[in-house]
């Protein structure tokens, strides 16, 4: 049995551009339904949402016959959470609050075998086709595609060493843990952080890396894909549900 290719990471390194939703409700029904609805990729987020290992690997199931990248964020950067994700069959891996290339090369450490690395061994996790994938150990770091997030004032001023890390292969900007870390909690709209954002954006860019963002902002959106953002979270299930729900409401409204 063939290497099952990872579509996403393939797109990035073609420098095309690649739009997505953000998952947070653990439904493998939802998702079922936002894989058909044509976007490149879809964010099954764990660090902040109740979703474990084994609602992530039913999402996965879920979105499989679709053609749709299935990413999924950990809840930190840990070898074992990390690990777990990889063995349910996860291949693009968002690691959030990167903040130096140490870090970075912990992160690479968790998504690789030895002597690249410190993933434990399987030898029959869906990962590997349970074990069908002739020579799986040998090629999972080359479908792996890891994604490291910057989203403090520390992070920002260290993009270029944390770029430079190699097996990193696109860095992430999350602009409302950023706007909290310049002192502008729950208003990543402040001018100053969509211009930190953006400096960050062009900064990736010029560093050779594809550019990351999430931004509900839509007008902030063209500017992201102007300075470089290659993939690019338009929405978020949750709030999309809920913007629907209320406008459906005032419609009818007495």
């Amino acid at each position: 049995m063939d290497m099952p290719k990872n579509a996403f990471k393939a797109a990035l390194k073609a420098g095309k551009r690649q739009i997505g939703l953000w998952v947070t409700v653990s439904d493998p029904a939802q998702v079922e339904m936002l894989a058909a609805c044509g976007y490149d990729w879809l964010m099954l987020d764990t660090e902040h949402s109740p979703a474990q290992v084994p609602d992530v690997l039913s999402m996965m199931q879920a979105a499989a016959p679709y053609p749709v990248s299935c990413g999924v964020r950990p809840g930190w950067n840990d070898t074992v959470e990390i690990k777990r994700f990889l063995d349910a069959g996860a291949q693009t891996l968002l690691i959030p609050y990167v903040q130096n290339a140490e870090e970075a090369r912990a992160a690479v450490a968790a998504v690789r075998y030895p002597p690249e690395g410190v993933r434990g061994v399987s030898g029959a996790s869906r990962s590997s086709r349970f074990g069908m994938v002739k020579g799986y150990l040998d090629k999972a770091a080359e479908e792996i595609c890891l994604l490291v997030q910057v989203e403090s004032v520390e992070a920002l001023g260290k993009i270029e060493e944390i770029a430079q890390v190699e097996g990193v292969d696109g860095i992430f900007i999350g602009p409302a843990d950023l706007a909290a870390s310049m002192g502008h909690v729950g208003n990543a709209s402040h001018p100053d952080v969509k211009a930190a954002v953006l400096d960050g954006l062009r900064r990736i860019k010029a560093a050779g890396k594809p550019p990351g963002v999430l931004t509900l902002d839509n007008s902030f959106l063209g500017d992201c894909a102007e300075a470089g953002a290659q993939f690019i979270a338009v929405g978020l299930d949750m709030i999309l549900l809920r913007e629907a729900a209320l406008s459906l409401r005032a419609e009818w409204a007495d």
